[in-house]
Formats: structure tokens, sequence, C-alpha cells
């Protein structure tokens, strides 16, 4: 018998100073014994120091552990550390937030997400972008029990981190033109609930660019809330497809190809402006979207030069070669590519 499991954090708790709650939140989750606060360097002294506090007030045994960067060679010293762990609470950034996912899913333990900033969907949702030698790979994870998102310290994060948090939301559009595509054409599975999510989730983030402000509790807000949906959607339909498309494709090219990559919503921004122009869509919207939230638009506000933009606009479709888009089997030749990017006003 075919059926369908949909695994979803059991609890999520998101507002200004909510950190301080992070015992009573374990307590409630029925997480008992030693824990184990993963954290970054600079994210422990804004946040992971906080949990500790907490955590201790509630009588938990803990363990901590600085992570670096999001490799297997990450995971694996996480995973040296959870002899007796019932939990992992990964406390940070994406990178920190992904290890800690990896490590909890291979060692069979719970995942608490605790993120210091909202820049990309991975907060709740069940991948986790990892890298190795080719770049980073996005594998598949047990989504988080729980996710305790403090608005006050999200808010106070680099605001250029809020704004890429957008431009992964805002690619949600153009990742579900490439779904019903490849519905269509190839009869790939498809969810109506949770494309319908998707993009209800993309939708609001637009209708609320305008408030999406430097410092302000209210967007972070905002941004959290759907960029958790959007985790949401991709569990409910058991991969990424309703938020990675053509668009995270050359996201992920960039990452290759380019000696300096941006953020990765930055990039998926940039490459939904471009993928929606070859949808057909309207893709001056979604560039004067972005430009309202102050997020990139261009190689030059990716700070990236445009020989890389068209270097992985050709090498796009050899990413995840069985994800069919709108990029196809064959990809952009060095002339469409080109003029794609001028049309578009992506590069000069």
């Amino acid at each position: 018998m075919d059926y369908n499991r949909v695994k979803l954090p059991r609890e999520i708790h998101s507002g200004p100073g909510v950190i301080k709650e992070t015992g009573s939140i374990c307590k409630d989750l029925k997480l008992k014994g030693k824990v184990l606060v993963a954290s970054g360097p600079h994210t422990m002294k804004i946040a992971g120091e906080k949990v500790i506090d907490s955590l201790h007030n509630d009588n938990f045994d803990l363990e901590t552990i600085i992570v670096e960067k999001p490799s297997l060679d990450a995971v694996s010293q996480v995973q040296d550390c959870m002899n007796n762990v019932t939990a992992v609470l990964g406390v940070g950034g994406g990178k920190v937030i992904d290890v800690a996912k990896m490590a909890s899913t291979q060692s069979g333990v719970h995942c608490l997400s605790i993120p210091t900033a909202a820049s990309h969907d991975g907060i709740a949702s069940p991948r986790a972008s990892i890298k190795n030698k080719g770049g980073s790979v996005s594998m598949e994870v047990e989504p988080p029990v729980g996710v305790i998102a403090d608005t006050q310290i999200i808010s106070q994060a680099p605001f250029r981190l809020l704004a890429a948090g957008c431009g992964d939301i805002i690619s949600n559009y153009t990742a579900i033109m490439d779904w019903k595509l490849a519905h269509r054409l190839l009869n790939e599975d498809f969810s109506d609930s949770s494309a319908a999510l998707s993009l209800i989730t993309a939708e609001t983030m637009i209708k609320s660019a305008s408030g999406i402000k430097e410092g302000l509790i209210e967007s972070a807000a905002i941004v959290v809330k759907a960029l958790i949906s959007s985790g949401m959607a991709i569990s409910i339909a058991g991969n990424s497809r309703p938020a990675s498309g053509a668009e995270h494709k050359f996201s992920h090219a960039l990452d290759i190809l380019a000696p300096k990559p941006a953020l990765h919503g930055e990039q998926c921004g940039v490459g939904t402006i471009m993928m929606m122009y070859l949808h057909g869509g309207d893709w001056e919207f979604i560039r004067d979207t972005l430009k309202t939230i102050k997020a990139p638009v261009n190689a030059a506000q990716l700070g990236i030069d445009p020989e890389y933009i068209i270097k992985a606009l050709i090498k796009a479709h050899t990413i995840r070669k069985e994800r069919y888009t709108i990029l196809g089997d064959r990809g952009l030749t060095v002339e469409s590519a080109e003029k794609l990017a001028r049309k578009t006003k992506v590069i000069d």
C-alpha cells in the first residue's frame, strides 16, 4: 500500500526574547538527559550562551562544540561529541543548523533549530547543504523537532542576511514553474498542497516587501515565518521541488565557479529574475521587488564578475541532472546565456 509520510517540526516558537525559554521548551518536547549545543564562533557569543544559561536553569546536562564550516568533517566532529546525547541544538546561521541536522540524523537523535539569522529556508526543512570537494551538496535529513526563532536576535543580524532570505523565498515562484513543467512533460509527481503553500509564502513575501527594514523585529518575524513555511512545503512534498528549480541550479553553479560566491539567497534571487524571463513571466516585477528589499539584482551587486554569471548559466543544467527545469537537458549556449543576462540587466 502506497502512503505518504510527512515529517514536520512538532513545535515552533518565535518572538523577541524566546531564546531564554529554550530549557522549558526542551522539557515540553520531552527531551531529557544530556544535550549538545552546536554553534559558531560568533553566534555562540550572541545566542549560544543564552541557550546554555537557559538549559542550565532547567537542570540539563550539556556539551558544547564550535562549528567552523558546513563540511563532512564538521558533521563527524559533532557526532564525536554525541555520546549519551538525546538532542543536538543548532544555534547559529544556516551552516551550523545544517551540520546539526545532518549529525543528528546520522546519529538518530533529535535536533532543535535555533537560528540567529534568516538567510535561507534551511531553518525548518528536511534538507542540509554540506560542502565536499565538488562544492555544496543538498542532502536529505530529518527535519528539526522544534524551532526557536528569537526575532530580537535575528533582527540584529546584518541586514544583508535578511534580504538574502527574502531572495530565497521569492525564488519559490520559478521553482514551482519548473516543477509544473516537469509534471507536464515528464509526469513527475506533483503535490498541489505543497505547491500552494510555497506560492502563498512567496506571495506573502512580495506583498510585505516594502515593510522589510533593517533592525525591525517585525521584519525579522515576517521573513522567519516565510522561511519556516517554505521548509514545511519541502517536507510535504518529500523533496525540495517546491523551493528549488533552475534558479537554485544557477546558484550552485556559481558556488562552484565563482572565486568568491555571494550568499545563497542573493544568488537565487538574481537567478529567479533570469529564469522568470525564460518562463515568459514578469521578470521585471521580480527584479523590482528585490530592489525594494535592497537585495542584489545584478552581477555588480553580487560582487561577482560577469564572466562567472555566464559560465554558471551554461553549467547550471548539469547540476542535479535528474531535476528537469526550464533549462532542459541541453542548457544554454554562450550566446543565449549572454543574451539572457543582458536582457534582464544582470550584466551590462
